[in-house]
């Protein structure tokens, strides 16, 4: 009975334990046409976090676009991860000198937190 007991204790911890998120990059003026990899990490409780990301450049009017994984047509959308989710982005050309936004939203049940990285592509 103690066992049982312990169990519905420890969980009930981890439930209520705080979402830690984070993204970091190598630099905010990443080169235009080569790969600039980003890093989002989750926790919960000192442990890895499953959940969901979504990844979305944001322009200077504030219009979103979504940020395609790695060199695939693949949407970055409530993408299953563990942990640790590591990508890289190539900047067109057509970025150059503008100021962009890179927008990760987190999801880890019914918590959500919204990263924000602010880049300017160069030459």
């Amino acid at each position: 009975m103690k066992l049982v007991a312990t169990a519905v204790l420890t969980g009930s911890l981890l439930a209520a334990a705080p979402l830690t998120a984070t993204l970091a990059a190598p630099t905010h003026t990443p080169k235009i046409k080569t790969r600039w990899y980003y890093i989002v990490r989750a926790t919960q409780a000192g442990k890895p976090a499953a959940g969901k990301l979504t990844a979305q450049i944001v322009d200077p009017i504030g219009s979103s676009h979504p940020v395609q994984f790695g060199s695939s047509t693949k949407n970055i959308t409530n993408w299953p991860f563990t942990g640790r989710f590591r990508d890289f982005i190539i900047w067109p050309a057509s970025s150059r000198g503008i100021p962009l936004k890179l927008r990760v939203v987190v999801k880890v049940g019914s918590v959500k937190r919204v990263l924000t990285y602010a880049v300017t592509p160069r030459a």
